[in-house]
């Protein structure tokens, strides 16, 4: 396999002491740039695999400050300590178990020694236990105590136990560290005299939905939270009741325990404020160093109501709760990160890009780019499937024409505790040059209180059609109305029920090539109408459960159809005759993706993971997700499979030298890939790769990304 450039934004880089170097995680290593010239000037080698934290060791005098030493943790199972000025590897702790987050104590405390000695130096560290299997119903991710000083493990201290890997986030005093649960905040306090049997104090602070990000305040005892719905909770004088008084300020205590507003049960805080500005989840949560204002970002991938790559960077004020924002960045952020200087700040960007600020006002001077992914969104490429979808978790769907020049999208705002729930359909129209979209027209609830299902773009006409669980289906007609080459607006001509079947969720729509046909899955069977008259044509099918996509396969008279559930289908269908071609009983399918000038189309289907597969395959699955099936209309046996790998960005095929393939000879090898449960209906189960050479199958003029 071919390795490009590497990420710069697997993990949140750190500031030199002095603010004239920003140290980056880069795969198994840490690249450390010039602030000043964003160049690279050295790079820390050691890690055997990907580098997942760097802390900078903190000086406390102006003359220390050209000291540069770091601890930085690995999923390789080690810690390590660097003087990152020659670069030199200075210590190892090796606690063999694969660690994705770590933060240390002492180092932000000015420790008074003990005895004449330094005090012992502890890190607080989420591994993963990767003696579990991951088929056993065991808790293997925990919240374990490192001393660093003795280089071990503290024996039998078990901080947290939790199904996911949890990334650790400790104060700028060094107090406190806490890990988000699902919809709990666990936070602990650290003695001042720390030892490896010392008690470790932990509360926890409730809420209704799931934490995302969270953050401390630097001075007060105060935490920011984010959650999946776009909320940000502002706990005040948390832990007054369990943890110390000394170290940090309450904040504003309140005297009568009753009144605490905003506080859930028995929670240990004085008062729980909430503010709700962003649509989708926040993403980042950093305080000023001073404490005065709060920075969030919301989810990567959130559409706003106004503007296309509407990513904002809002500034809260803590005391008021107002709010102002600063200039757009341009790509979604991930990391915002504060040096000791207060007028230099950097931004990670999703595109591998590291911007280095100038605060407060944000400017740009020098950026650290990395190679970016080879699709981007909203390139066209030629031979795929008409529809794409993004940020299931936000209830955000989009959609595009062939040609690029419109999209729509389908967002769903989930409801409030019963309230406050919307359902809208906007259209939008690309810009000059295809660079972004703009907000045309807003369809809110399109077919009354119901989810959207699909959009269908006609593939000649300005024409849509939606479907929808409530059990039936819209027709738009689109104008587009041209004012200039920058300025063009999307009329809607009409929009009404054109069909439905026997009150069913209509749960798929496709056109035909020609867009003489449209296809509406109603539940589990595929109903057919002329789009022309608005009249039913024909009913096809019943599949075993409710089908998801439809697509037609070129020109041909061939329509396939996938459906998921205990017996998730893939389904050829011929139009000429009404019936269905063939079936398989596939474990799950991700995705269909069909051509419009050939009859080829491809199905990604994931891997079963049950012990099951790998008796019958007698093969082991070598860490591969899934499979790329290409097949022929008509043929029931696939002209070419790719075994992937499911990465940070989706699927990454595992490519090799593409030898001859004959199908016909090579049918044989087919039924090892199966398992024939009944005739002509076989369940994928191996991972082996089969290629053949695309020229024999696919034009020329097709890209594979």
């Amino acid at each position: 396999m071919i390795k490009g450039g590497r990420s710069l934004i697997s993990s949140a880089p750190v500031f030199s002491n002095d603010a004239k170097k920003l140290l980056v995680c880069t795969s198994n290593n840490v690249s450390i740039f010039s602030t000043s010239t964003g160049l690279q000037i050295t790079e820390l080698e050691g890690h055997t695999t990907l580098v997942t934290s760097v802390i900078v060791v903190p000086t406390f005098t102006p003359s220390s400050q050209i000291l540069c030493y770091c601890w930085t943790s690995s999923l390789d199972g080690t810690v390590r300590y660097w003087d990152f000025s020659l670069p030199e590897l200075m210590k190892t702790v090796d606690i063999r178990m694969p660690i994705f987050s770590m933060v240390i104590h002492h180092l932000l405390t000015q420790g008074t020694e003990i005895d004449g000695k330094p005090p012992t130096l502890f890190a607080y560290l989420s591994v993963e236990n990767a003696k579990v299997r991951h088929d056993q119903r065991k808790v293997h991710r925990r919240i374990l105590k490192c001393n660093l000083t003795k280089s071990r493990l503290a024996a039998g201290v078990v901080l947290a136990e939790t199904q996911l890997t949890e990334s650790i986030t400790i104060s700028s005093s060094g107090k406190f560290f806490g890990i988000p649960k699902k919809r709990k905040l666990h936070v602990w306090e650290v003695i001042d005299h720390d030892h490896e049997a010392a008690p470790i104090k932990r509360i926890t602070l409730h809420h209704t939905k799931n934490l995302t990000v969270f953050a401390f305040h630097p001075t007060e005892r105060i935490v920011a939270v984010g959650d999946v719905t776009g909320r940000i909770l502002i706990w005040r004088s948390f832990g007054s009741r369990t943890f110390s008084v000394g170290g940090l300020t309450n904040g504003k205590a309140m005297n009568n325990e009753d009144e605490r507003p905003g506080v859930r049960g028995d929670d240990d805080a004085d008062s729980c404020a909430t503010w709700h500005w962003h649509f989708a989840e926040v993403k980042v949560l950093s305080f000023s160093s001073d404490g005065a204002f709060l920075y969030s970002v919301n989810s990567i991938q959130q559409l706003l109501p106004w503007r296309w790559k509407g990513r904002v960077l809002v500034v809260w004020q803590l005391d008021t709760g107002k709010k102002k924002f600063l200039p757009r960045i341009g790509s979604p952020l991930l990391y915002f990160t504060t040096s000791l200087d207060p007028s230099l700040s950097s931004v990670s960007c999703a595109d591998n890009l590291i911007h280095l600020l100038k605060m407060p006002s944000m400017e740009i001077f020098k950026s650290i780019s990395g190679i970016k992914l080879p699709c981007s969104f909203p390139k066209i490429y030629g031979g795929l499937c008409s529809r794409f979808t993004f940020d299931q978790t936000a209830g955000l769907v989009a959609f595009r024409t062939l040609d690029g020049s419109m999209m729509s999208t389908a967002e769903t705002k989930l409801p409030e505790e019963g309230l406050g729930g919307l359902v809208c359909l906007k259209f939008w129209t690309s810009g000059p040059q295809s660079k972004g979209f703009s907000l045309s027209t807003i369809i809110y609830e399109p077919h009354r209180d119901a989810g959207i299902s699909a959009i269908a773009f006609h593939p000649t006409r300005r024409m849509a059609v939606s479907s929808f669980y409530g059990g039936d289906f819209k027709r738009f007609g689109l104008e587009v109305m041209s004012f200039s080459k920058e300025n063009r607006c999307l009329r809607i001509l009409a929009g009404h029920v054109i069909g439905s079947y026997k009150k069913k969720p209509m749960t798929a729509a496709a056109f035909s090539g020609d867009g003489s046909v449209l296809a509406i899955a109603a539940e589990t069977v595929i109903t057919i109408w002329d789009q022309e008259k608005n009249v039913l044509v024909a009913v096809i099918g019943e599949t075993l459960e409710p089908i998801t996509m439809l697509s037609f396969i070129g020109n041909s008279e061939y329509l396939v159809s996938a459906s998921r559930g205990l017996k998730s289908q893939l389904s050829l269908w011929s139009l000429s005759r009404l019936s269905v071609s063939w079936s398989y009983e596939l474990f799950k399918q991700k995705t269909v993706a069909s051509a419009m000038d050939v009859s080829y189309f491809a199905v990604l289907a994931l891997l079963p993971q049950s012990s099951k597969c790998t008796e019958l395959t007698e093969t082991k699955r070598d860490g591969r997700d899934g499979v790329i099936l290409l097949f022929k209309a008509g043929e029931p046996i696939p002209v070419a499979t790719w075994s992937v790998k499911k990465g940070r960005f989706g699927y990454a095929s595992i490519y090799g030298e593409l030898p001859e393939f004959d199908v016909k000879r090579n049918q044989t090898d087919w039924h090892h890939f199966c398992h024939l449960k009944s005739p002509g209906r076989p369940y994928f189960l191996d991972h082996r790769i089969i290629f053949l050479p695309l020229q024999n199958c696919v034009q020329p003029s097709w890209n594979l990304c």
